[in-house]
């Protein structure tokens, strides 16, 4: 795993979202996104949130990168099997966040959350990074059936870089 490309990949997100929130006013905030049920407030969230995830994603490659493959491979049915609740509970969560959690709070949450991931990614051992597991790929279009240590760090990035094009804020 190239560390420095996830270091990178964290600041160029981390600076992209800082100027995509400051340069929009609560008008452009509040318009839909495009190909979303968000508006771009909400979906700005739900990019956000994509990082806060992965606090709890890294904790379950801990516990299940050191468990036999088919442990791992049964949660990951089972949270397939109820992709439906997932996907309604997490259009609400980003609904609900855009709207409670003010524009410059979520960037200052996203500063925080980017600086935990650099301290967290210097400090796996290589062993760490090659750890892994199954995970539910209906959830997500970037969850892998078999995903490491290393892959997860370059989810939420990913994950931003798909939903940064829904965005209809007027830039670039």
């Amino acid at each position: 795993m190239d560390r420095l490309s996830v270091h990178d990949e964290l600041e160029r997100a981390r600076a992209d979202f800082r100027r995509l929130v400051e340069s929009s006013d609560d008008d452009v905030l509040r318009k839909p996104s495009n190909s979303t049920r968000w508006s771009n407030r909400e979906l700005l969230f739900h990019m956000l949130l994509g990082y806060l995830i992965i606090r709890a994603l890294l904790g379950l490659v801990r516990v299940f990168g050191r468990l036999p493959r088919g442990a791992s491979r049964g949660y990951a049915r089972l949270l397939n099997a109820v992709t439906r609740p997932f996907d309604e509970i997490n259009y609400l969560g980003s609904y609900a966040g855009g709207r409670t959690l003010s524009p410059a709070r979520m960037v200052a949450l996203f500063d925080r959350v980017v600086d935990k991931l650099h301290r967290r990614l210097d400090a796996e051992t290589d062993a760490d990074l090659e750890r892994g597991m199954h995970y539910p790929t209906r959830w997500d279009p970037f969850f892998k059936d078999y995903m490491t240590l290393a892959d997860v760090y370059h989810f939420p990035t990913q994950h931003y870089d798909f939903h940064r094009r829904q965005l209809t804020l007027g830039q670039g």
